[in-house]
């Protein structure tokens, strides 16, 4: 008897937390990936300034992040509207 009332109690809990959802967070989930991908953007540019042919201030402190960068380049420079990666010394495409 207890272990049944728990369970419609978390289901109950669990519906209201799905209106919740619907209400206030649905509206605006595209806004957010939205500026996500702004954000993400905008640091794969900073990042790959120097393979774009953009002297890079700071490509000492950068270096660690290539590898996790160039995994990324080939959707950024799809997504920026260039069909084939810059000539910056490596090939994605």
């Amino acid at each position: 008897m207890a272990d049944s009332l728990w369970y419609r109690i978390l289901r109950r809990l669990r519906a209201a937390r799905d209106i919740y959802d619907g209400i206030f967070l649905v509206p605006y989930r595209a806004e957010i990936h939205r500026e996500f991908l702004r954000r993400r953007d905008l640091f794969l540019l900073l990042g790959c300034s120097d393979l774009l042919g953009v002297p890079n201030p700071v490509a000492f402190y950068t270096l660690e992040l290539y590898p996790e960068l160039i995994e990324e380049f080939h959707e950024w420079h799809l997504r920026m509207g260039m069909p084939h990666a810059p000539e910056g010394g490596f090939r994605c495409c």
